[in-house]
């Protein structure tokens, strides 16, 4: 790998942004494709390097055939970071699940008495408020945030910063009455319906969850459904 394709994969990775190398099997050669940006040593015609795109939209390496011969495609993607914002009960298990699915997980709660090193061993903390805290840690596309409250003090500050984000995921736990209602309150801040339609509210897949570790399934499965298909989960 040349040092000026290297220098700009640690940029990436430092920006948390997702890049694709393309590599010539045969001859070695290569081009790394950084959102619209190409460059390398490697000249693929505009078929071949839709293909480079489809990949590395997809998070998945895979060969390519081509004319002159096989291009192996790698993703090279950050670590998928998700956002907490509420220390409560449902948290701690949902902190360990996600470190264990390779998430970044950073908890956000300004109420210090709640989030403790105690109640969550080894998990990032910070007691910004939310929107102060998403507003440094910019969520991206391989970002999650799950709001866990139900406190609109602290819950409707990170749902608007999410929503004004790229992240794939956006949760808020509570009732379908109280989702509707913090869905009525950011309309009122000027979210559309098509934004606030991005919010997974009741949060998690309707699999009968009781527990908090339910709960905890329930959220990483419906945030694994969206990452993997990109396809609308059932709620409920």
């Amino acid at each position: 790998m040349k040092r000026r394709i290297l220098d700009r994969v640690v940029a990436a990775e430092r920006e948390h942004r997702s890049v694709a190398l393309a590599t010539d099997i045969a001859t070695g050669r290569q081009l790394l494709l950084d959102g619209e940006h190409a460059e390398g040593d490697l000249a693929l015609d505009d078929g071949v390097l839709d293909r480079v795109r489809e990949a590395w939209r997809a998070g998945r390496n895979r060969t390519i055939e081509t004319v002159v011969g096989a291009v192996f495609v790698e993703v090279l993607t950050p670590p998928r970071r998700c956002f907490i914002v509420g220390a409560v009960h449902i948290a701690q298990p949902l902190a360990k699940m996600l470190v264990m699915t390779d998430y970044a997980v950073t908890l956000i709660d300004p109420r210090e008495s709640f989030a403790t090193e105690a109640r969550f061993p080894g998990i990032k903390m910070t007691s910004e408020w939310p929107d102060e805290a998403l507003e440094r840690l910019k969520p991206d596309r391989g970002s999650a945030v799950l709001a866990l409250t139900h406190d609109p003090k602290l819950d409707d500050p990170a749902l608007a910063a999410a929503l004004r984000s790229d992240c794939f995921y956006i949760g808020a736990l509570g009732s379908r009455r109280n989702h509707a209602g913090r869905c009525a309150r950011l309309k009122e801040q000027g979210f559309t319906d098509s934004d606030v339609a991005r919010i997974h509210g009741p949060v998690g897949l309707s699999i009968g969850a009781v527990s908090p570790a339910e709960v905890a399934i329930s959220i990483i499965a419906e945030m694994t459904q969206i990452l993997r298909r990109g396809e609308p989960a059932e709620r409920g």
